[in-house]
């Protein structure tokens, strides 16, 4: 029996100096699919173009801060959503923080964050229509909701199902459309146009020199001005 367990035992003992060189081949081969893996998963997701942002163009007139005049430097849309940091730089796209700022608005579109508009689906040379759908629950309760509707149709002529109830837009009083960007049109409804910066994050303005400075310039100021006012004999 002893003599049966020592090549066995022997053969554990020896065991990691084979396994290693059986091991390392399926090792590397995994470690290549993975590898593989990975550069096909990180591939920037391009999203579908929508009715209301058809074009790169469009896209960035809408998130503003002056990158309309960037438009020409992307050929397609393909590569606006797929150039990286680096490849915006060389492009011209400056100072970083507009980079970043445009890397944001990307993601953002990616996961169908859009600013106001950005859900209606009849949208014509940058203008989409909007008019009140009334419906009556009962004598005494109507309900009005904001639609958008096909230019060559109306309201009452379009079918229900085809109807689209943006967000951000109601009814106000009896038959008026209001919302971001929403003006009068004809025959009672309302239009929402395309327009430069509609979903810009409008930047802060310092006061006093900002948060870190704050207290030194008010006290700076506050010197200057008592010292003005003794100069004027007022103190």
């Amino acid at each position: 029996m002893k003599s049966l367990r020592l090549p066995t035992i022997l053969g554990l003992l020896c065991r990691p100096k084979n396994t290693a060189s059986v091991i390392a081949p399926s090792f590397a081969a995994a470690q290549a699919r993975w590898t593989h893996t990975d550069e096909t998963t990180s591939l920037p997701k391009v999203p579908p173009t929508t009715p209301f942002v058809p074009d790169v163009e469009t896209f960035l007139t809408l998130i503003g801060r002056g990158l309309k005049q960037h438009a020409s430097k992307f050929p397609t849309w393909d590569a606006l959503f797929t150039l990286k940091s680096e490849q915006l730089r060389e492009l011209g796209i400056e100072p970083p923080r507009t980079r970043r700022y445009l890397l944001r608005w990307r993601q953002r579109f990616r996961e169908g964050r859009f600013g106001p508009g950005g859900d209606l689906k009849y949208v014509y040379n940058g203008i989409a229509r909007l008019g009140v759908l009334e419906t009556e629950k009962s004598p005494l309760l109507t309900l009005r909701h904001a639609v958008n509707f096909p230019n060559h149709k109306s309201v009452a002529t379009t079918p229900r199902p085809q109807l689209v109830r943006p967000k951000g837009y109601k009814v106000k009083g009896v038959g008026t459309v209001v919302g971001p960007y929403a003006l009068p049109g004809k025959n009672g409804t309302s239009v929402v146009r395309v327009t430069e910066g509609m979903w810009e994050d409008r930047r802060g303005h310092k006061v006093d020199g900002g948060e870190r400075r704050r207290a030194e310039v008010r006290f700076k100021r506050g010197i200057a001005e008592r010292k003005a006012m003794r100069e004027r004999g007022l103190m």
